[in-house]
This record gives C-alpha cells, structure tokens and sequence, in this order.
C-alpha cells in the first residue's frame, strides 16, 4: 500500500522565494518531519509485507519513538506557544491533541499485532492509522503551522533549535 500521509505539503503563501524561508520555516521544518515519519511507517509496511515480523517491530519502534518525539515537540514547545501568543486554548491546539491521543491509541494496538504477527490485525489498524495521519497532517500543514508561521515568526530563532532537540529525542532545555 503506497504511503502518502500528508497529503498536499505545505501551503504556497505567494510571497517570493526569498521572503518565504521566514514565513513558512515551521511549516516547512514541521512537515518534513511529517516526512520522516512517513518514511519509517513504509518501512514497517514493507516489512510486514514479507513476513519479516522481527524487522516489523524494530522499524515499528522506531516509527513510534519519532511518532511520539514530534507529539512531544508539539505538545510542549510549539502549541503552548502559539497557545500563549495568540490566547486560543480551545482552538486547532485543542483539535491537534485530541487527534495525538487516538494515534497514539492506533499506535498502540498496531504494536501489539505486530508482537502477535498478526497481519490481519496489523493490517486494519495500519489502514485506520494511515487514514488519520493523512488528516491530521493536512490539517497542521495547511492550517495550524501557517498560523504558526504568522503568529511566532519572531520567535524562530529559539523555537526551531527547541523543536530539532523534542524531535531528535534529546532533552528539552527550561525555558
């Protein structure tokens, strides 16, 4: 099954070239994570595909770690600040970590049919988990992360080195 999880990239704003690394740099820098991650997704898919139920579940926990290092780069760095400058608590941030609790859910039961070397059941949640990706990353690309954009550009020049470290796995620094 071809992977394509976020769907139609980041937005064009219609500002040139050189104006655009400032304007869209958390769309661009968020979305290329979703990339990533869609990458390890494939790499789980092609091994279920033959049956290398072993190398399913290393390439899985791989997906899941980076999976849960871009929730956690969301969740504590970028929503609350975008949450904090705009004063929208209830809004897309709101959307964005309800969506985060069911993946994770989806995550959990497709670790589980992998342990079991279930294809059918992998198979299915596979499908769903794909399905909402989908969503979810169109949805932070095209909506919340322009907003990003827009509201916290004067803040990229901490934000963004904040965000690589959540990613990466590393600790994050106190603000």
């Amino acid at each position: 099954m071809p992977i394509n999880v976020g769907g139609a990239g980041a937005p064009d704003n219609g500002s040139s070239d050189s104006g655009r690394l400032g304007m869209d740099a958390i769309t661009d820098f968020m979305a290329e994570d979703h990339r990533s991650c869609d990458a390890l997704f494939v790499a789980v898919e092609q091994a279920v595909a033959r049956g290398a139920w072993q190398a399913a579940g290393n390439e899985f926990r791989r997906f899941h770690d980076a999976m849960l290092h871009h929730f956690a780069a969301e969740e504590s760095v970028l929503f609350p600040l975008f949450e904090q400058r705009t004063g929208m608590y209830r809004g897309p941030t709101q959307v964005m970590r309800g969506e985060h609790s069911q993946i994770r859910q989806l995550l959990s039961a497709a670790e589980s049919a992998l342990a079991e070397s279930n294809a059918d059941d992998y198979a299915g949640t596979a499908e769903t988990l794909l399905i909402m990706l989908q969503q979810h990353n169109v949805k932070e690309e095209n909506v919340l992360y322009p907003m990003c954009d827009q509201y916290l550009a004067d803040q990229l020049e901490t934000l963004l080195p904040e965000l690589q470290k959540q990613i990466a796995g590393e600790e994050r620094l106190s603000r």
